[in-house]
């Protein structure tokens, strides 16, 4: 059987070959380390052409690596009136050349509360994300939206935002464990028991369906009392992804695990391991 996750790296692997390199070595490599999902990190503005985008869906078809795109950082859902519109077209441009490459699912971080609290903040966000869902739509573009639960609580993010906007059909959360984890400051989220609330929640919120389609971004994580501080390998942070694959394993969650550490495919097939030892599955 098939495992219940998926597994790879935000960005190419670090030792992607230069020949051919690029985003089509970069899949061709994790194929052959065995790994089955990439996400393309366009972190800092969508630069591809067509023919690019072309020649990444046919290599993520011929080795059967699920794509998904991180779109630019710059995104900000509660950005001032004058600035959206620009703000927006890096979401939007992320979700259509993103398509054109053959990615499914667009993760992208939602922005700042400015000082205010998550309800009014919501009362902005929404909205533009259902209009940026219903323009893709109308354009005839399916890709999902991803808000990432984020590390700091001074930032959009929390798993309750992330759960708050996946109320409009054609989102749901990247759920980043680490971020969780480093969010409030005080080392919380990091026990079997507490990962299982989290996912009890998701499931409450978003139904079964939705637990078995998740887009989960891990690392080791280093955090302060604001929050996160930068990422770690994975065995250089207190993370207890034991406790949290075990979790995953036993509300039969499904979807793809992406790495997003400092030695991104070497966690990766870290993180792969573990999982086929937790949960007892084997590769067909």
């Amino acid at each position: 059987m098939a495992l219940s996750f998926r597994f790879g790296t935000v960005g190419s692997p670090l030792m992607t070959p230069p020949s051919p390199g690029g985003t089509v070595g970069g899949i061709r490599y994790a194929a052959q380390l065995g790994l089955d999902a990439l996400e393309l990190a366009w972190v800092q503005g969508v630069r591809v052409q067509k023919s690019t985008c072309a020649a990444i869906r046919a290599e993520a078809e011929r080795t059967g690596i699920a794509l998904s795109v991180h779109a630019p950082y710059y995104i900000n859902l509660n950005a001032e009136d004058d600035k959206w519109p620009r703000l927006r077209q890096y979401l939007m441009d992320a979700a259509h050349f993103g398509y054109l490459a053959g990615a499914t699912d667009i993760v992208f971080h939602p922005g700042s509360y400015f000082g205010r609290t998550p309800d009014e903040v919501m009362q902005v966000v929404f909205p533009r994300l259902e209009a940026c869902v219903r323009e893709l739509r109308c354009a005839g573009n399916p890709v999902r939206l991803r808000p990432e639960t984020m590390g700091k609580s001074a930032v959009i993010g929390s798993l309750q935002d992330t759960l708050t906007l996946s109320q409009i059909e054609g989102v749901l959360p990247c759920l980043d464990f680490a971020h969780l984890h480093a969010r409030y400051g005080d080392g919380r989220l990091n026990s079997y028991d507490e990962w299982m609330e989290l996912l009890e929640a998701y499931q409450k919120a978003l139904g079964t369906k939705a637990l078995q389609d998740l887009h989960i971004h891990l690392s080791g994580i280093e955090y302060g009392p604001k929050g996160e501080k930068n990422h770690l390998p994975i065995e250089e942070s207190d993370l207890n992804l034991v406790a949290l694959f075990q979790a995953l394993r036993d509300v039969g969650a499904k979807g793809r695990i992406l790495s997003e550490s400092p030695i991104l495919e070497q966690d990766a097939l870290k993180f792969r391991a573990l999982w086929i030892e937790i949960s007892g599955e084997s590769i067909e």
